[in-house]
Order: C-alpha cells, then structure tokens, then sequence
C-alpha cells in the first residue's frame, strides 16, 4: 500500500513537471514573438487574405505577434498610426496621401496591398431583371463618406458610364459607414453600397438585392493597403518585411485553395455568418478579382486611384508614386 502511494505521488508530480516544462516552452515561444499593432478599417469578408494570415499562423511563422483593432473608417486608421496607437494601418491607400498633402514630415508610406479592386456591392431595394446603371438616375444611393474610396470609386463608375454623380443622382454620404445596412434596413435610399457579409445578409433577410460589382467597375487600384510611418519603416525593416510575407502567403493561400476552404480558414473570425454564406461572400470577391497575386502594387494602378481621387475633387495634383511606396525588396 506505501509503495502503491509513493508511485501515485511520484507519477503525480511528473505529471505536474512535465506540464510546467511545456507551459514554459510557450511562454517563451510568445515572448519570442515581436509586437506589432495593427487597425483595420473594417471587418470584411473582403480580407479575406488577412485573416487567412492569421488562421493559418503566418505572422507567428515570421517572428510576429500581431494586435489587430478595428478603427471604422480610412480617417481613424490613419489617426491612430500617426498618435502612435497602432504600428501599421489598413485602410484605403488615398489616406497616404491625405496625410503627405497635409503637410506632415513623418508622413505615411504604403509597403504592401491586399485588395486591388473595390469591395463594394450595389444593393437596389427593387428587384431588376436586368439592371443597368441608367436605372441609378434619379435615385438615391448611400455612398459612403466623402472622399473614402467607396464613395469615389462609384462616382468614378457613374462618369465613366455617362452619369452625373452630381446631377443624375443623388449620393447621401451622410450616413456613417457602420451605419449604412442599418439606415437601408429603416427606408432611406433606393440604394446602398456594402461590403459582404453586408450585402448577402441584406438579401437573405428581404431587404434588397445585389445588382452590380462596384470592383467590376471601378477598375484596378491599390484598394486597400498597409501603410507605416516613415520612422516606424526605418527603424524597423525587418518588421515590415516579416509582416509582408505573411500577408503575402495569405495571397498565395487564397489563390490556391477552393472557395470553401477559405471559408473554413476564416470561419472564426465571423462567428454571426454561416460557413454558406461566407463560401458564397468568398466567391463573389473571387469572381469580382478582388485579390492581387502579389503586394507589390504599379505606378499604374496608382496613379489610376489618384485620377479617381481628381475626378472627385478630393486631388488637385498626382503625388510621385515614389514618394508613397515603400518597395520591401528593395
């Protein structure tokens, strides 16, 4: 009987080492790992690669443990990388040159992209059995904030098909962009333009229908991006080139497995959708080429999202690509 307590007791506190020895192992596995914060404008099936960078552990594969906060809006992400709140914002990368035009000398610089089209979806409170963009006219549309890219992006889409932003329709850009299903949901505007899982919740519950791929329309551009601080760049170049081979395999991820396997890879990250429907969210951004095959973005497609920014009124003049773009294989 003694020595049947002494093996319980000694295998006992094996048992409690052995534990104590992996804890540890894991204490020091995340103390290895280097902080990085980082803001999001929204929370979108539309990054899609993003959070496939998490699921599938590449930041903690380069060395990172990286903080992600929502900052709704391109305004709040990039308030909180010039504060010092966060190290990287992502957001639209017109924020870049918000902030460069308005003078400051620690300005912003975009290192990679995730999306190259826009993410929006027209959604009609009628039903179209053929629609066209004619059927906008003299309807109204919640567009988003003023000079965010959703909003610019669909105006630019409206010029290009013979419509006058300004005259032809009527754009509320009043509405807050956190806000924008809840005030289509209550009776304001004939249309609204949302981000998924948005715009198929809308549908599912009755309220409207998807007419138009404002992606399709708009063009490619440097749609949403990750941008630092210069000094934040210079004193950590190892940092952001760990944080854009993440992001870069969460590309290279989305380009290589089914819709249904993204779907699986981010389900935690959208507790309130049903795997069907974020399959159906994930293949609308596929068909509408919403993904680059690569974060490095052209001098073209840049400078096709300052002519959007012209168009709108929120640019006087181009800013030199090299003046905003940081190449990390440089």
């Amino acid at each position: 009987m003694k020595k049947t307590l002494i093996g319980l007791v000694a295998l006992f506190l094996l048992i409690v080492l052995a534990s104590l020895f992996f804890l540890d192992l894991n204490k020091d596995k995340t103390t290895s790992l280097e902080k990085v914060r980082l803001a999001e404008v929204a929370h979108t099936i539309f990054y899609a690669p993003q959070y496939v960078a998490f699921s599938q552990n590449y930041f903690e594969e380069e060395g990172l443990d990286v903080e992600l906060t929502l900052a709704s809006g391109a305004d709040k992400v990039t308030a909180s990388v010039l504060s010092g709140d966060v190290d990287i914002g992502f957001c639209g990368s017109e924020a870049t040159i918000y902030v460069y035009n308005g003078g400051e000398e620690d300005y912003l610089k975009t290192f990679a992209q995730l999306t190259q089209r826009d993410g929006t979806f027209l959604v009609s409170r009628e039903a179209y059995e053929s629609f066209t963009l004619d059927d906008l006219k003299g309807k109204t549309i919640i567009g988003g904030r003023q000079g965010g890219m959703p909003e610019m992006t669909f105006e630019w889409a409206l010029r290009q098909n013979g419509i006058d932003p300004k005259n032809d329709v009527n754009i509320d850009t009043s509405v807050a962009f956190a806000a924008m299903s809840g005030a289509f949901i209550g009776g304001q505007g004939d249309f609204v333009t949302l981000f998924e899982p948005n715009a198929l919740q809308i549908e599912q519950q009755g309220y409207g229908h998807v007419v138009a791929s404002i992606g399709n329309l708009g063009g490619v551009v440097p749609y949403t991006s990750y941008s630092a601080r210069i000094s934040y760049i210079e004193a950590h170049p190892e940092t952001i080139q760990k944080f854009e081979r993440a992001i870069q395999k969460g590309l290279d991820y989305v380009h290589s497995h089914t819709d249904i396997e993204i779907a699986s890879a981010i389900i935690d990250f959208f507790p309130d959708t049903s795997k069907e429907d974020l399959i159906d969210a994930v293949k609308r951004y596929r068909e509408a080429d919403s993904w680059p095959t690569t974060t490095t973005f052209t001098k073209e497609s840049f400078d096709h999202l300052q002519d959007i920014m012209i168009a709108s009124n929120e640019l006087k003049e181009k800013v030199p690509f090299e003046k905003l773009m940081y190449q990390v294989n440089a």
